[in-house]
């Protein structure tokens, strides 16, 4: 019995004990400790409380002394502990050592010193000597070196690298590109820049503000160029120089994506903080370039392998999203991005503007016979994600392999008193696009560098309608899998002359399937168009002149058809400051989009992708030639394009007719002549832009009367203006946006109903009223830690709330009534952004 007390006393007292010494070592608050110590050694300390917060440590020993007590502090927290005298301590930031490093840069080919090479480490700048020597001083362990040398990859390397060794060698790889350099940067705006061979190249990562984006919106901000707008306000109906959506040719990482916007056109599907360029060509493509006759819009992924772990997040009044570059090793590393719609959570302002815009006239928003309606239910989500693997497997051999996948659906449920029974059914409408690829690229020497990729892309939409009233269920479905194979040789005959061949394989099969229960009714409609293209191309840069010619043969083995397209594009530089420019080209496309039935996919997505059967869904073909002169000196900037564009073999279910060919089949063509002019200035802060843009496209169809009328699209004169002022961490900008009104067809009056049918007027005489908005944005950046930064921005789309038509139609009622239709643009519309990258 004794032993058992002694037993427990033990027990109790190491127990107690135990949880005294548990609690002691606990971490607490650095600020809890000060108060403390001031108690314990009477003692006050001084500090700014930002420098304190925040910071978690255990208490230092109850039997140190002062300055062990300090010395202890000062090596948990890296603060610097000062006592003053015996009353006051002063607690502040240790000051980083400024340190100097020093490297030798060389090739790797020919582990000759490289001369001119730029090296950057925070605010200081260094350039390499004859010797390849360089040195940086005044910089911080924790910075982060850039190394750039044009025709080389950039090297990104930290501080610490560099402190292991007395002076580094660094080894630069050839990054091959063609010899077309750009001579028109920040062609509006900052990130914006001309090539010689006249596309144009967007950088995300230095990209200015632009009126009404706080965000680089990839499709969103190519309309700022001329010659390029969505007459429906949609990044997913882009028209260039008149043609439609589906006649401009999207790349992702070299994939085609069949579907490009969120909110079902409202919003880029393509995330723009892992995009790093975005080469838009109007003209003069590149025999590389297949499809695609109006425009290419190519989006490329950040290439280089990362070294060092960076991140990002951001929410807006629409979605919330994340991207993450990971160092896997010092070969490979991973990129990865996510990003979803919030109304699942908070339906805000925002999105209620972009909902009521974007389901606006559908089956989502509209019901007959409401009074027996009981309730109406929806829900609507997006989202995309994608991930990149990037692995070098030598220092010539580069693995690549690309990931996206884009989703919108929307659904709604109907419930409904018939026959005094409550009857319940849910519609949805789901839209997904995915793709992938992988790509190998080798470097066999400083002059010949070969690659090969194979892709797939596979688009789907799918509807479900039901029609509760009549017990009817439909469904529509339209899916496209287009896989493919291409391989090219790049060889540097002089420093000069680039030569440029390859061959690619394309297979597209599409699907469209139409299913109706009452009455009984099922088409099923497959096809498949294989290609087999080849290409060759030459890039010559003589003292003032650029020239790149080239051609492209597609060979049809379905339709036994060989298509060759000439290229070309030529630029001069005379005088100090001119420039001037031819550009040509032939292209071809073998798919398209129509419309049926405005109805179609509940009337949210009324396009589907059908391909060419070369009979009467013949394949696009287009020509087109263009000449411009700019005056570029220092930051001012004139430029004035003219162009021609024939486009033959389209048909009218493609061009979205709501008159009197909307039922009608049949082939035709339409030709564009137009002038796109631009000027630019910029004077620190500011920077200021007006571009201007005049075409005429026109229609012509032989078997519809009239055969030939303005073209859908025809946009006679446009105009935009903008400003921008930056300073330091914030940025504004403000523009406005004008274009004269769309063509659409009136009906006869005062004879508008003839036989039960609308009597139209001739076709797209009549036009709506001029379009304008004004947009604003502005965003302020600052540093939230060492490590951490952060941006906030605001916007607002059309600030003075103007009610812009976009479209206006005609139906008759079931009273025999002709009743007209309009569709309006987004109304002034807010958005809030806030973002941190780390």
């Amino acid at each position: 019995m004794l032993l058992n007390k002694r037993f427990l006393i033990t027990f109790f007292v190491l127990l107690f004990s135990s949880r005294g010494i548990a609690q002691d070592n606990e971490k607490q608050s650095l600020q809890k400790i000060l108060k403390g110590l001031e108690q314990r050694y009477n003692i006050t300390f001084t500090f700014i409380d930002k420098n304190v917060e925040g910071i978690f440590i255990i208490p230092p020993a109850k039997e140190n002394d002062l300055k062990e007590t300090l010395l202890y502090l000062s090596q948990q927290t890296a603060l610097l502990f000062q006592l003053l005298n015996e009353r006051y301590v002063t607690i502040s930031k240790v000051e980083t050592a400024l340190l100097e490093i020093c490297g030798n840069i060389l090739y790797s080919d020919t582990a000759e010193m490289v001369a001119g090479a730029t090296i950057q480490c925070g605010k200081e700048v260094s350039i390499s000597d004859e010797n390849g020597y360089f040195k940086l001083k005044n910089i911080s362990e924790n910075d982060i070196v850039k190394i750039r040398f044009v025709g080389y990859q950039t090297i990104v390397a930290p501080v610490k690298e560099f402190l292991s060794v007395p002076c580094k060698k660094i080894t630069l790889l050839p990054q091959f590109t063609t010899l077309q350099e750009v001579f028109v940067s920040d062609f509006i705006t900052k990130g914006i820049d001309k090539k010689l061979d006249g596309s144009l190249v967007i950088t995300t990562e230095t990209l200015g503000i632009l009126p009404g984006l706080i965000e680089p919106d990839v499709l969103q901000t190519i309309q700022v160029l001329p010659g390029i707008q969505s007459i429906n306000e949609t990044v997913s109906d882009i028209n260039v120089r008149g043609g439609t959506n589906d006649q401009n040719l999207m790349l992702w990482d070299g994939i085609r994506m069949y579907h490009s916007g969120h909110f079902f056109g409202l919003i880029s599907a393509y995330n723009p903080y892992l995009t790093e360029k975005i080469t838009l060509t109007k003209n003069g493509s590149s025999s590389v370039l297949g499809d695609g006759v109006s425009s290419t819009i190519d989006i490329r992924t950040d290439d280089q392998v990362a070294e060092i772990f960076s991140a990002g997040a951001g929410v807006n009044m629409i979605n919330g999203d994340m991207f993450a570059k990971i160092p896997l090793s010092k070969k490979a590393s991973l990129q990865v991005s996510a990003r979803r719609s919030l109304a699942d959570i908070l339906q805000t302002p925002t999105y209620k503007q972009y909902f009521e815009r974007a389901f606006r006239d559908t089956d989502v928003t509209n019901s007959p016979n409401s009074d027996t309606l009981l309730g109406k239910k929806e829900k609507f989500y997006f989202y995309d994600t994608s991930l990149k693997l990037l692995y070098n497997i030598t220092d010539k051999d580069k693995l690549r392999f690309s990931f996206l996948n884009v989703f919108n659906n929307i659904e709604y449920q109907e419930n409904r008193l018939i026959n005094a029974i409550r009857e319940s059914r849910t519609s949805e409408l789901k839209q997904h696009n995915l793709g992938s690829g992988i790509s190998y690229s080798r470097v066999w020497n400083e002059k010949i560098r070969t690659s090969a990729q194979v892709y797939l892309s596979a688009y789907n939409l799918g509807a479900v309608n039901f029609d509760l009233l009549n017990d009817q269920r439909l469904i529509q479905k339209n899916k496209v899998l287009d896989t493919g194979l291409k391989l090219d040789t790049r060889v540097s005959l002089t420093n000069t002359i680039d030569i440029y061949a390859g061959y690619q394989f394309s297979e597209v099969g599409v699907t469209n399937l139409e299913d109706i229960n009452n009455p009984r009714f099922s088409r099923l409609i497959k096809k498949v168009v294989r290609s087999h293209s080849t290409f060759l191309e030459g890039n010559f840069t003589f003292h003032q002149t650029n020239i790149r010619l080239g051609a492209r043969s597609n060979y049809f083995p379905g339709f036994e058809k060989l298509i060759i397209e000439p290229r070309f594009s030529f630029n001069q530089k005379f005088l100090e400051y001119w420039y001037f420019e031819i550009l040509g080209e032939m292209k071809s496309q073998s798919i398209t989009q129509i419309i049926d039935l405005q109805s179609d996919f509940l009337g949210v997505e009324k396009r589907r992708w059908v391909l060419s059967n070369n009979e009467d869904i013949p394949i696009i073909r287009s020509k087109q030639v263009s000449t411009g002169v700019s005056y570029k000196k220092g930051d001012f900037l004139i430029s004035v394009e003219g162009y021609y564009k024939l486009v033959s073999g389209i048909i009218t279910s493609a061009q979205g007719f709501q008159n009197q060919f909307q039922f009608i089949r049949s082939n035709g063509n339409y030709k564009t002549i137009g002038v796109d002019f631009l000027t630019s200035k910029k004077f620190d802060p500011f920077a200021i832009w007006l571009s201007y843009s005049n075409a005429n496209s026109t229609f012509e169809f032989q078997q519809l009367l009239p055969p030939s009328f303005p073209n859908s699209l025809d946009i006679r004169h446009r105009a935009t203006f903008g400003c921008s002022y930056g300073v330091r961490n914030f940025e504004i900008s403000t523009g406005l946006n004008w274009h004269s009104g769309k063509p659409y067809t009136e009906p006869v009056k005062p004879n508008e109903i003839i036989n039960n049918k609308i009597n139209y007027d001739a076709p797209n005489s009549s036009r709506l009223d001029d379009y304008l908005r004004v947009d604003f944005s502005a965003k302020y950046r600052f540093n939230i830690n060492n490590k951490v930064r952060a941006q906030f921005g605001i916007s607002i789309w059309n600030i003075l709330n103007r009610q812009n038509v976009i479209n206006r139609y005609f139906s008759i009622t079931d009273n025999n009534q002709l009743e007209s239709s309009q569709q309006s643009s987004l109304g002034r519309t807010p958005n809030l952004i806030f973002r941190v990258n780390f």
